[in-house]
């Protein structure tokens, strides 16, 4: 992720449930004329939407998420405080659906679920 990305954007990331990865990533790739790479992190496959200035994504797979409960998940930039935030957000009556883990080289997330029912993730490139 950019330093423009942490510094500067709320929204920092977002993940698009698919049911089939590579038929998803044949038509994100021709929909959004970019580079869609395919990866593998602890036998998990998705793949990276070219990313290189700005927000970028992934395609995960997870039909089960393909819902009015599921859908896009978006990430909302917490770099550097996202315990603090996940404080807060249980001050403010959120429910923690997946508590702060690490994603890899990209830093760590919490999913919650916000005041309204959304779920929504928070990031960090930091785990503080």
């Amino acid at each position: 992720m950019s330093d423009l990305n942490t510094q500067h954007n709320r929204a920092v990331w977002f993940d698009i449930p698919v049911a089939d990865l590579d038929r998803a990533r044949t038509f994100y790739h021709a929909l959004l004329n970019i580079e869609i790479h395919r990866e593998e992190y602890d036998g998990f496959p998705f793949c990276v939407l070219d990313h290189d200035q700005g927000n970028g994504g992934c395609l995960v797979p997870d039909s089960a998420a393909i819902s009015k409960e599921g859908g896009v998940l978006v990430y909302l930039n917490v770099d550097g405080r996202i315990r603090d935030a996940v404080s807060k957000a249980k001050e403010l009556g959120a429910g923690i659906i997946e508590p702060i883990h690490a994603i890899g080289p990209h830093g760590c997330r919490a999913i919650i679920r916000d005041s309204e029912g959304n779920r929504i993730a928070l990031h960090s490139t930091v785990d503080t």
